[in-house]
């Protein structure tokens, strides 16, 4: 073989190297792109799931706080209750102390008020 085909094949042989290259970058960008644009529409659903799950959070704090808030509110009704009940019944005690026609320990009316309880229920 002559050197002038050795050197043709060589070139052709260099230059079909030298396509392949580009071609194989081209591609191997192309495949980065879309992966880019891919991981991009990951982390948009991402962005989305956690605004929901903060939405999600916020209300279900602001629930557990109104529980508390109402939880709060009915004890202080109930200790009030329990206070009002406590005063009646050292009012109705007094009375019955008082009270001329009593035993002088309140307990008939005492007794009488809680079977009329018991009946309303």
């Amino acid at each position: 073989m002559s050197t002038v085909a050795i050197i043709v094949i060589v070139i052709v042989v260099l230059a079909i190297l030298a396509v392949l290259a580009i071609a194989g970058g081209r591609k191997r960008r192309q495949d980065f792109e879309r992966r880019r644009e891919e991981a991009g529409e990951h982390r948009r659903r991402a962005a989305e799931h956690q605004l929901e799950a903060d939405r999600d959070a916020a209300a279900a704090d602001e629930r557990a706080a109104r529980a508390r808030r109402e939880a709060a509110e009915a004890e202080a009704r109930a200790r009030q209750a329990e206070q009002s009940q406590a005063q009646a019944q050292e009012a109705e005690q007094r009375a019955a102390e008082i009270d001329p026609d009593s035993d002088g320990d309140g307990r008939d009316e005492l007794r009488s008020r809680h079977e009329e309880r018991e009946e309303r229920r």
